[in-house]
């Protein structure tokens, strides 16, 4: 008899952040397809709603094999059928395609940490799935005349190595700053247009939470958020390089809550904690010192925002704890206590 081979900790956090994740993504994406008129956009918002709901019912098969608790996440409670439509179908399209980059990446990492052949295959058609939806996504928004391409540059002619240190250098106002590498141009591009879906984000839920702490706290990251944004494309329009054109990503004047504010909460933390990562790997392969340095002070920036929520879930009990190891001391403890 084969002896089973139990999940390990990376794969059941991946497991469980998966769960989440796509019990949130239904959730918004059904009050999405509810009220979308738009009949090239609609197909594959209902792709994206398809995949999230398709994936978190195969966790939760998982789960219940393992014999371990299916985490409560989020369920129609959260979620307002009735409530007013709050974005345009634009914003949507946008959104659907911000979100299967953020699937893209989590699930790379998350099939990296995984073992068991079972899990690697699940994380696999998860990862093809959330490229299948930024590639359907995209093409789709191409079709719309909606502009996702990153700003052009002059191709290289021929190869060339670094002569200098100065080539690192980006502080010193007084001696000339070379010009934006194409890597540098990219990060700088696509954390514009994330945190711009992150700001529409802000005004939607601030506009609509009855709680004055969670409008508070959505009106501050939309700040920090148009703050970021003026400052990245700042540094490419030194360089005469053209700012991102972001789309209609409006929002309407609704005040109705079409989500509980545990979920928007929880959605902001997600976009939060993609963001910073989003930061960290713009500074690792940025070459300019001023880049690295704005990257940083604009994740603690980030951090401090993300800190502020996760008290306010703590205080009104939205903040479901991930599963973790036994305390081992309070166990002996407690052991001792009953001897």
């Amino acid at each position: 008899m084969t002896e089973k081979i139990h999940l390990t900790s990376g794969e059941i956090g991946s497991l469980w952040t998966s769960y989440m994740n796509n019990s949130m993504s239904t959730c918004m994406l059904a009050f999405m397809l509810k009220h979308i008129s738009d009949q090239d956009i609609q197909p594959v918002v209902q792709y994206a709603y398809d995949i999230s709901s398709n994936n978190k019912e195969q966790i939760r098969t998982i789960f219940e094999n393992e014999s371990y608790v299916v985490p409560n996440a989020f369920s129609e409670q959260d979620v307002n059928m009735n409530a007013p439509w709050l974005f345009t179908d634009v914003f949507c399209l946008s959104y659907v395609n911000h979100m299967a980059k953020v699937g893209m990446i989590s699930y790379s990492g998350m099939l990296s940490m995984s073992a068991r052949d079972d899990i690697r295959t699940y994380f696999t058609q998860m990862l093809t799935e959330a490229s299948d939806l930024f590639n359907q996504s995209s093409d789709i928004a191409f079709t719309k005349g909606l502009n996702y391409r990153h700003p052009y540059i002059e191709g290289p002619k021929e190869t060339d190595y670094v002569d200098s240190k100065a080539y690192f250098k980006g502080f010193n106002p007084f001696s000339d700053q070379r010009p934006l590498n194409a890597v540098e141009i990219s990060h700088l591009y696509i954390n514009t247009l994330t945190n711009s879906i992150g700001m529409k984000l802000c005004i939607a839920f601030a506009q609509s939470s009855p709680r004055k702490e969670v409008q508070d706290f959505m009106l501050r990251g939309k700040d920090i958020s148009k703050k970021h944004i003026k400052i990245f494309v700042d540094i490419l329009l030194e360089d005469e390089i053209e700012a991102p054109s972001v789309p209609d990503v409006g929002v309407s004047d609704s005040t109705t809550p079409p989500f509980s504010d545990k979920l928007m909460m929880f959605h902001m933390s997600l976009l939060i904690s993609s963001g910073i990562g989003n930061y960290a790997t713009a500074a690792a392969a940025s070459q300019r010192s001023d880049l690295v340095t704005d990257y940083e002070r604009l994740s603690l920036e980030s951090a401090k925002l993300a800190k502020s929520g996760a008290d306010i879930m703590i205080k009104h009990q939205w903040l479901e704890q991930p599963p973790g190891a036994k305390d081992r001391e309070k166990l002996a403890k407690n052991k001792r206590d009953d001897v």
